[in-house]
């Protein structure tokens, strides 16, 4: 008795071990045929070629000479499903491991065999490697699709790739709220007279910067705006994030051009953007400002480009945004 397992090194040993273990377990041809994702004379073979030759059967005899070369239309495929989630393709588990990638490589015909050892160099030499993902919050948004494919056709237009039809916005601006800010105390340095063992006698205390526990100005809020066009920054820093202050940062936006030049302002969710049953001001300031509000989906803020000229400030806790007006 030999136990052959599935990370033994070659699929093909666990297939061919599968396959004799469910015919002496009473299973018939067809039945393991379907299991094993192959034909009925191959399953055949391999149980009379256990009969004959025992467990040297199960291992393949590879003949000398070079490793096997794939085709260009194989490392494509295996790249493409390397990449892909293993739930798209019906299987139980979230993660492609080496096993599991050339089972399932073998299994679909895609390769006759691979090793785990040259599927990892494969994968490595296509630029694919095993890295570690964040969480990740899937959009529930009914109209997930519509929204994506609107926002990356404006993102196309202001990257120039596509020409704007007529009625379609020239200008693109991504908007977004950081905050809230208060102004904090940083350690810095400075020229000072040496202390300790060398310090001089009667020297007063080194100025310090001292920290300030009571701050009664309340806090600030930061509207910004990534024009994509020009690779531009735009901010204004507000007492308050609500849906009048927004609406003055959009008639802001809205200054920098004519009024027969059309824009389009990409932002969030976020409830002073939208416009409500009880409040249709921004719907209609859009409305009559030639100008068009493009959401992006519920949970997908990622979308917005301004996100990434905010994450350094997020990582550091301080603006360096250059605000104007």
């Amino acid at each position: 008795m030999r136990i052959v397992r599935r990370d033994s090194g070659s699929v093909v040993t666990w297939r061919r071990a599968q396959m004799v273990l469910l015919s002496a377990q009473g299973m018939d041809v067809s039945g393991i045929a379907k299991v094993a994702f192959t034909s009925e004379d191959r399953v055949r073979d391999v149980i009379h070629n256990f009969n004959t030759d025992g467990f040297s059967s199960l291992y393949p005899r590879y003949k000398g000479g070079r490793a096997p070369k794939f085709t260009l239309g194989q490392r494509r495929e295996i790249k493409k499903i390397a990449k892909s989630r293993p739930a798209e393709h019906g299987l139980p588990f979230s993660t492609w491991s080496l096993s599991k990638l050339a089972e399932f490589l073998v299994a679909e015909g895609v390769v006759d065999d691979i090793s785990h050892e040259g599927l990892r160099m494969l994968l490595r030499e296509e630029g694919v490697t095993l890295q570690r993902l964040k969480t990740w919050k899937a959009s529930k948004d009914p109209h997930y699709a519509v929204k994506k494919a609107r926002v990356e056709h404006l993102y196309a237009i202001a990257d120039r790739e596509v020409i704007p039809e007529p009625g379609e916005p020239e200008v693109i601006f991504c908007v977004d709220e950081f905050g809230p800010l208060n102004l904090q105390p940083h350690p810095g340095r400075q020229w000072a007279a040496a202390g300790g063992k060398n310090k001089e006698p009667g020297r007063t205390p080194r100025r310090r910067r001292r920290a300030t526990y009571t701050r009664t100005a309340g806090v600030r809020h930061l509207f910004a705006a990534y024009e994509l066009g020009e690779d531009k920054l735009f901010g204004h820093i507000k007492p308050r994030k609500n849906r009048a202050r927004f609406l003055e940062f959009c008639r802001y936006l809205r200054s920098l051009y004519p009024p027969d030049v059309r824009i389009a302002i990409i932002c969030d969710n976020f409830s002073p953007h939208l416009t409500t049953r009880k409040d249709k001001r921004v719907g209609q300031w859009a409305a009559a400002s030639n100008a068009e509000i493009a959401y992006t989906p519920t949970n997908s803020s990622w979308l917005n480009r301004i996100e990434a000229q905010f994450s350094q400030e997020a990582c550091t806790g301080r603006c360096t945004i250059c605000v104007l007006g």
